[in-house]
Protein backbone atom coordinates (compact mmCIF):
# COMPACT_ATOMS: atom_id res chain seq x y z
CA UNK A 1 0.00 0.00 0.00
CA UNK A 2 1.36 3.39 -0.98
CA UNK A 3 0.99 5.93 1.84
CA UNK A 4 2.11 8.92 -0.25
CA UNK A 5 4.36 10.45 2.44
CA UNK A 6 5.84 13.82 1.42
CA UNK A 7 9.39 14.46 2.74
CA UNK A 8 9.54 17.41 5.14
CA UNK A 9 12.14 19.78 3.70
CA UNK A 10 12.62 21.65 7.00
CA UNK A 11 13.28 18.37 8.84
CA UNK A 12 15.77 17.25 6.17
CA UNK A 13 17.59 20.58 6.39
CA UNK A 14 17.67 20.42 10.18
CA UNK A 15 19.32 17.01 9.99
CA UNK A 16 21.91 18.49 7.62
CA UNK A 17 22.44 21.45 9.97
CA UNK A 18 20.75 24.00 7.70
CA UNK A 19 18.26 26.57 9.06
CA UNK A 20 15.01 27.84 7.57
CA UNK A 21 16.76 30.61 5.67
CA UNK A 22 19.56 28.44 4.34
CA UNK A 23 22.01 29.34 7.11
CA UNK A 24 23.91 26.65 8.98
CA UNK A 25 22.17 25.55 12.18
CA UNK A 26 24.39 25.67 15.25
CA UNK A 27 24.05 23.62 18.42
CA UNK A 28 24.35 25.73 21.57
CA UNK A 29 25.08 24.61 25.13
CA UNK A 30 24.52 26.58 28.33
CA UNK A 31 26.49 26.15 31.56
CA UNK A 32 24.90 27.60 34.74
CA UNK A 33 27.56 28.00 37.42
CA UNK A 34 25.73 29.52 40.39
CA UNK A 35 22.75 27.17 40.70
CA UNK A 36 22.33 23.48 41.47
CA UNK A 37 19.04 23.14 39.58
CA UNK A 38 16.52 25.12 37.55
CA UNK A 39 14.65 26.05 40.75
CA UNK A 40 17.62 27.22 42.86
CA UNK A 41 17.52 30.88 41.84
CA UNK A 42 14.77 32.37 39.62
CA UNK A 43 17.21 34.91 38.21
CA UNK A 44 19.12 32.21 36.38
CA UNK A 45 15.96 30.49 35.14
CA UNK A 46 14.63 33.85 33.87
CA UNK A 47 17.92 34.59 32.10
CA UNK A 48 17.98 31.06 30.68
CA UNK A 49 14.51 31.63 29.24
CA UNK A 50 15.78 34.77 27.48
CA UNK A 51 18.74 32.86 26.04
CA UNK A 52 16.49 30.03 24.88
CA UNK A 53 14.34 32.57 23.02
CA UNK A 54 17.42 34.13 21.39
CA UNK A 55 18.78 30.72 20.39
CA UNK A 56 15.52 29.83 18.64
CA UNK A 57 15.27 33.28 17.05
CA UNK A 58 18.72 32.71 15.56
CA UNK A 59 17.58 29.38 14.04
CA UNK A 60 19.90 27.49 16.37
CA UNK A 61 19.21 24.60 18.71
CA UNK A 62 19.65 24.67 22.48
CA UNK A 63 21.23 21.26 22.80
CA UNK A 64 22.10 21.00 26.50
CA UNK A 65 21.91 22.90 29.80
CA UNK A 66 24.39 21.95 32.52
CA UNK A 67 24.21 23.06 36.16
CA UNK A 68 27.79 23.09 37.48
CA UNK A 69 28.28 25.23 40.63
CA UNK A 70 31.72 23.68 41.07
CA UNK A 71 32.93 25.96 38.27
CA UNK A 72 32.33 29.08 40.38
CA UNK A 73 34.04 27.73 43.51
CA UNK A 74 37.78 28.44 43.59
CA UNK A 75 38.56 25.87 46.29
CA UNK A 76 36.55 23.10 44.64
CA UNK A 77 38.12 23.85 41.27
CA UNK A 78 41.55 23.20 42.79
CA UNK A 79 40.41 19.94 44.39
CA UNK A 80 38.38 18.38 41.60
CA UNK A 81 39.34 17.11 38.16
CA UNK A 82 37.88 19.82 35.93
CA UNK A 83 39.15 18.18 32.78
CA UNK A 84 37.15 15.05 33.56
CA UNK A 85 34.06 17.09 34.46
CA UNK A 86 34.19 18.90 31.10
CA UNK A 87 34.95 15.69 29.19
CA UNK A 88 31.90 14.03 30.74
CA UNK A 89 29.81 17.05 29.75
CA UNK A 90 31.01 16.74 26.14
CA UNK A 91 30.08 13.07 26.09
CA UNK A 92 26.54 13.78 27.26
CA UNK A 93 25.56 15.21 23.86
CA UNK A 94 24.86 13.36 20.63
CA UNK A 95 25.96 16.32 18.49
CA UNK A 96 28.98 18.59 18.38
CA UNK A 97 28.35 21.72 20.44
CA UNK A 98 29.27 24.74 18.29
CA UNK A 99 29.21 27.28 21.10
CA UNK A 100 28.63 27.64 24.83
CA UNK A 101 27.12 30.42 26.94
CA UNK A 102 28.27 30.41 30.58
CA UNK A 103 25.75 31.98 32.97
CA UNK A 104 27.18 33.14 36.30
CA UNK A 105 30.60 33.82 37.72
CA UNK A 106 33.27 31.30 36.80
CA UNK A 107 36.85 30.89 38.02
CA UNK A 108 39.69 31.59 35.62
CA UNK A 109 40.82 27.97 35.92
CA UNK A 110 37.33 26.75 35.00
CA UNK A 111 37.02 29.16 32.06
CA UNK A 112 40.34 27.95 30.67
CA UNK A 113 39.15 24.35 30.92
CA UNK A 114 35.81 25.18 29.28
CA UNK A 115 37.67 26.76 26.35
CA UNK A 116 39.79 23.63 26.05
CA UNK A 117 36.70 21.49 25.51
CA UNK A 118 34.38 23.95 23.73
CA UNK A 119 35.80 26.13 20.98
CA UNK A 120 33.46 29.15 21.19
CA UNK A 121 32.57 30.53 24.63
CA UNK A 122 30.70 33.60 25.88
CA UNK A 123 30.23 34.39 29.56
CA UNK A 124 27.43 36.37 31.25
CA UNK A 125 28.62 37.41 34.69
CA UNK A 126 29.05 40.03 37.38
CA UNK A 127 32.75 39.46 37.97
CA UNK A 128 34.67 40.49 34.80
CA UNK A 129 37.08 37.78 33.62
CA UNK A 130 39.82 40.14 32.38
CA UNK A 131 39.18 39.14 28.76
CA UNK A 132 39.68 35.40 29.20
CA UNK A 133 36.59 34.92 27.02
CA UNK A 134 34.00 37.07 25.28
CA UNK A 135 31.66 38.32 27.97
CA UNK A 136 28.56 40.32 28.76
CA UNK A 137 29.07 41.96 32.15
CA UNK A 138 26.78 43.69 34.61
CA UNK A 139 29.50 44.61 37.10
CA UNK A 140 28.59 43.33 40.56
CA UNK A 141 30.54 46.08 42.34
CA UNK A 142 28.57 48.78 40.54
CA UNK A 143 25.28 46.95 41.13
CA UNK A 144 25.99 46.76 44.88
CA UNK A 145 27.05 50.40 44.96
CA UNK A 146 23.71 51.50 43.47
CA UNK A 147 21.83 49.60 46.18
CA UNK A 148 23.95 50.79 49.11
CA UNK A 149 23.97 54.40 47.87
CA UNK A 150 20.17 54.27 47.90
CA UNK A 151 20.14 53.19 51.56
CA UNK A 152 22.57 55.99 52.39
CA UNK A 153 20.26 58.59 50.80
CA UNK A 154 17.56 57.34 53.19
CA UNK A 155 19.82 58.13 56.13
CA UNK A 156 20.99 54.59 56.95
CA UNK A 157 24.54 54.08 58.17
CA UNK A 158 24.10 50.78 60.04
CA UNK A 159 23.85 48.75 56.83
CA UNK A 160 24.23 44.98 56.89
CA UNK A 161 25.27 42.66 54.07
CA UNK A 162 23.72 39.25 53.39
CA UNK A 163 25.33 36.89 50.87
CA UNK A 164 28.58 35.28 49.85
CA UNK A 165 31.81 37.18 50.51
CA UNK A 166 34.77 35.27 49.04
CA UNK A 167 35.62 36.42 45.50
CA UNK A 168 32.23 38.17 45.39
CA UNK A 169 32.05 41.46 43.47
CA UNK A 170 28.85 42.56 45.21
CA UNK A 171 30.50 42.25 48.61
CA UNK A 172 33.41 44.37 47.37
CA UNK A 173 30.92 46.94 46.11
CA UNK A 174 29.24 47.04 49.53
CA UNK A 175 32.58 47.57 51.30
CA UNK A 176 33.86 50.18 48.84
CA UNK A 177 30.66 52.23 49.02
CA UNK A 178 30.76 52.38 52.82
CA UNK A 179 34.44 53.38 52.65
CA UNK A 180 33.69 56.07 50.06
CA UNK A 181 31.27 57.70 52.51
CA UNK A 182 33.58 57.41 55.49
CA UNK A 183 31.49 54.75 57.24
CA UNK A 184 33.56 52.36 59.34
CA UNK A 185 33.11 48.71 58.38
CA UNK A 186 31.40 46.65 61.09
CA UNK A 187 32.09 42.90 60.60
CA UNK A 188 29.19 41.99 62.92
CA UNK A 189 26.78 43.36 60.28
CA UNK A 190 27.98 40.87 57.65
CA UNK A 191 25.85 37.72 57.43
CA UNK A 192 27.76 35.41 55.13
CA UNK A 193 25.60 32.72 53.56
CA UNK A 194 24.95 30.82 50.37
CA UNK A 195 22.68 32.84 48.11
CA UNK A 196 19.57 30.66 48.31
CA UNK A 197 16.19 31.17 49.99
CA UNK A 198 16.69 28.04 52.10
CA UNK A 199 19.32 29.86 54.23
CA UNK A 200 17.10 32.80 55.20
CA UNK A 201 15.69 31.33 58.41
CA UNK A 202 19.22 30.83 59.71
CA UNK A 203 20.25 34.36 58.68
CA UNK A 204 17.22 35.96 60.33
CA UNK A 205 17.92 34.10 63.58
CA UNK A 206 21.47 35.47 63.50
CA UNK A 207 20.20 39.01 62.93
CA UNK A 208 17.59 38.82 65.69
CA UNK A 209 20.08 37.30 68.09
CA UNK A 210 22.90 39.79 67.50
CA UNK A 211 23.74 42.68 69.80
CA UNK A 212 24.20 45.10 66.91
CA UNK A 213 21.11 45.07 64.67
CA UNK A 214 21.28 46.96 61.35
CA UNK A 215 18.60 49.43 60.29
CA UNK A 216 19.01 48.27 56.69
CA UNK A 217 20.23 45.26 54.74
CA UNK A 218 21.73 44.87 51.30
CA UNK A 219 21.12 41.33 50.05
CA UNK A 220 23.42 40.11 47.30
CA UNK A 221 20.48 38.69 45.35
CA UNK A 222 16.70 38.85 45.32
CA UNK A 223 16.02 35.29 46.41
CA UNK A 224 17.78 35.99 49.72
CA UNK A 225 15.77 39.18 50.18
CA UNK A 226 12.47 37.42 49.40
CA UNK A 227 13.12 34.92 52.18
CA UNK A 228 14.21 37.60 54.63
CA UNK A 229 11.05 39.65 54.02
CA UNK A 230 8.94 36.56 54.73
CA UNK A 231 10.77 36.11 58.02
CA UNK A 232 10.52 39.80 58.89
CA UNK A 233 6.75 39.55 58.42
CA UNK A 234 6.71 36.79 61.04
CA UNK A 235 8.54 39.12 63.44
CA UNK A 236 5.92 41.88 63.30
CA UNK A 237 4.89 41.26 66.88
CA UNK A 238 8.37 42.45 67.83
CA UNK A 239 7.81 45.83 66.14
CA UNK A 240 10.88 44.91 64.17
CA UNK A 241 11.56 46.86 60.98
CA UNK A 242 14.56 46.73 58.65
CA UNK A 243 14.85 48.30 55.23
CA UNK A 244 15.84 45.70 52.61
CA UNK A 245 17.27 46.26 49.13
CA UNK A 246 18.81 43.68 46.82
CA UNK A 247 19.92 42.96 43.25
CA UNK A 248 18.53 41.18 40.14
CA UNK A 249 14.80 42.10 39.97
CA UNK A 250 13.31 38.63 39.61
CA UNK A 251 9.58 38.37 39.00
CA UNK A 252 8.88 37.51 42.66
CA UNK A 253 10.27 40.89 43.75
CA UNK A 254 7.00 42.53 42.70
CA UNK A 255 4.88 40.25 44.87
CA UNK A 256 6.61 40.32 48.26
CA UNK A 257 5.03 42.19 51.18
CA UNK A 258 6.30 44.85 51.17
CA UNK A 259 7.31 44.86 47.50
CA UNK A 260 11.06 44.54 47.17
CA UNK A 261 13.32 47.43 46.17
CA UNK A 262 16.12 46.08 44.01
CA UNK A 263 18.67 46.84 41.31
CA UNK A 264 17.23 45.50 38.06
CA UNK A 265 19.62 43.77 35.67
CA UNK A 266 18.84 44.00 31.93
CA UNK A 267 18.25 40.27 31.39
CA UNK A 268 16.85 40.65 27.86
CA UNK A 269 19.88 42.63 26.67
CA UNK A 270 22.26 40.28 28.49
CA UNK A 271 20.87 37.27 26.65
CA UNK A 272 20.60 39.05 23.31
CA UNK A 273 24.17 40.39 23.34
CA UNK A 274 25.57 37.05 24.53
CA UNK A 275 23.97 35.23 21.60
CA UNK A 276 25.11 37.94 19.19
CA UNK A 277 28.72 37.65 20.39
CA UNK A 278 28.61 33.86 20.26
CA UNK A 279 27.33 33.71 16.68
CA UNK A 280 29.85 36.35 15.64
CA UNK A 281 32.69 34.26 17.07
CA UNK A 282 31.37 30.98 15.64
CA UNK A 283 31.30 32.59 12.21
CA UNK A 284 34.86 33.92 12.57
CA UNK A 285 33.80 37.58 12.52
CA UNK A 286 36.10 38.58 15.41
CA UNK A 287 39.22 37.14 17.02
CA UNK A 288 40.03 39.46 19.96
CA UNK A 289 38.15 38.98 23.22
CA UNK A 290 35.17 41.33 23.50
CA UNK A 291 33.48 42.68 26.64
CA UNK A 292 30.05 44.32 26.59
CA UNK A 293 29.21 46.05 29.87
CA UNK A 294 25.60 46.78 30.81
CA UNK A 295 24.28 48.77 33.76
CA UNK A 296 21.80 47.94 36.50
CA UNK A 297 18.95 50.29 37.37
CA UNK A 298 17.44 50.94 40.80
CA UNK A 299 13.78 49.99 41.13
CA UNK A 300 12.25 51.73 44.17
CA UNK A 301 9.39 49.83 45.76
CA UNK A 302 8.17 49.55 49.36
CA UNK A 303 10.80 47.60 51.28
CA UNK A 304 13.01 50.60 52.16
CA UNK A 305 12.13 53.44 54.52
CA UNK A 306 13.85 56.60 55.60
CA UNK A 307 15.72 55.85 58.81
CA UNK A 308 13.86 58.67 60.59
CA UNK A 309 10.55 56.94 59.90
CA UNK A 310 11.54 53.72 61.65
CA UNK A 311 10.05 53.15 65.09
CA UNK A 312 12.22 51.92 67.96
CA UNK A 313 12.97 48.25 68.24
CA UNK A 314 11.18 46.36 70.97
CA UNK A 315 12.72 42.96 71.28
Amino acid sequence: MELKYVPNKAAKNLKKGIGNKGEKTYYIGVIVTRAETFETDPFFSELLHVIETEVHRSFCILSKVWYKPVLSDKKRCKRENLDKILSDMENETDVEINGVIVIGNCTGQALACIQKHFKNVVSINGNPSDFLVDEVVCDGEKVASIAVEYLLTLGHTEIGYVGECQEEARFRGYLNTLKKHGIEFNPSLVYETKQTEARDFEVMDRILGSESIPTALYCANDILAVGLLKNLARSQNRYFHISVVSSDDIEQAQFTKPMLSTVSLPKTDMGRFAMMLLLDRINGKHSDKVKIELNGKLVRRESCRNVQDLIDYYI
